[in-house]
């Protein structure tokens, strides 16, 4: 069962991000984020994913009193849902679903700005629980290379020092073909931002996700919230402190891959085998979360 511990502080200021593609776990239950979150759950229950990647279905927590369709939220006292969501947002004036695959984040700094979020940045946005993530890294000195020539890449498992889940900000919308019939269902989409890489993360890779603190849940789900300076201000790399990380398999370079040993450390001093190239699989180390 997830807990939660005491809130941190976060000011920094604000920084910047870039489109993203990579890998996070999502194991735990719709019921125990339910309820870490304080919110309701009102969907068939995904499977425990160890290898989440783009285009999966993921949880998002959203304001309950926000209609999930192109209608306006009410002003009834705030509630919280867990919902279902496709990773990879496809805004509602977009012709087909396509888009989705280079919709999986957002940055930071300019979601104000960008024609895809800058309307759902004002109304619509959510909180993805994750586990932990995935980044790829490369170790100086590398030697052994992969097919296509470049370095292998060590991939390291990150979350938070105590295990809790982080809560990573996003922002969702929902998109019906206008080409299909009237009755079509409402497809639910999602995205990530990032902001720029805190100390911990550095060394691995110059972005990481903006992870919201429980002081600051509430205010950014509140649709009612329009304030885009104060919205932009919670935008901020988390505290050196918070995280951790360890080296772990190649296995999870391909999408394939899935179970709870993904996440054990491996040695690093170990030479990282170059593994064949396959559907879903990057030898030298699967796309960056956060490029």
């Amino acid at each position: 069962m997830i807990t939660r511990a005491s809130n941190f502080d976060q000011s920094h200021s604000a920084l910047l991000y870039e489109p993203m593609c990579g890998r996070f776990v999502s194991t735990n239950s719709p019921d125990q984020i339910a309820t870490y979150f304080g919110a309701s759950f009102e969907a068939e229950p995904l499977p425990a994913n160890y290898n989440t990647a783009p285009t999966n279905d993921v949880y998002a927590v959203v304001a309950a009193n926000q209609p999930t369709d192109s209608g306006s939220g009410s002003s009834a006292a705030l509630a919280l849902a867990v919902r279902p969501f496709h990773w990879g947002l496809v805004p509602i004036w977009a012709k087909d679903i396509k888009i989705a695959s280079s919709m999986i984040n957002a940055r930071a700094e300019t979601l104000a700005e960008k024609p895809a979020f800058k309307a759902v940045f004002r109304k619509t946005r959510c909180i993805v629980p994750m586990d932990g993530f995935y980044e790829w890294k490369t170790t100086p000195g590398d030697v052994i290379l992969g097919p296509k020539g470049k370095p292998v890449k060590q991939p390291m498992y990150i979350h938070r020092v105590d295990n809790e889940p982080l809560a990573v900000a996003g922002l969702w919308t929902a998109w019906r073909d206008k080409n299909g019939p009237s009755d079509a269902p409402w497809l639910h989409t999602c995205t990530l931002i990032t902001t720029a890489a805190n100390d911990t993360m550095a060394p691995v890779h110059h972005r990481m996700p903006v992870i919201l603190p429980a002081t600051r849940w509430e205010q950014w789900l509140d649709p009612d919230n329009a304030d885009l300076e104060v919205l932009q201000s919670l935008l901020i790399p988390a505290p050196n402190s918070l995280l951790t990380m360890h080296p772990v398999s190649t296995d999870v370079n391909s999408v394939r891959n899935q179970g709870v040993y993904l996440l054990d450390p491996i040695d690093p001093s170990a030479p990282v085998a170059p593994r064949p190239a396959s559907v879903g699989t990057a030898a030298s180390g699967a796309p960056s979360l956060f490029d």
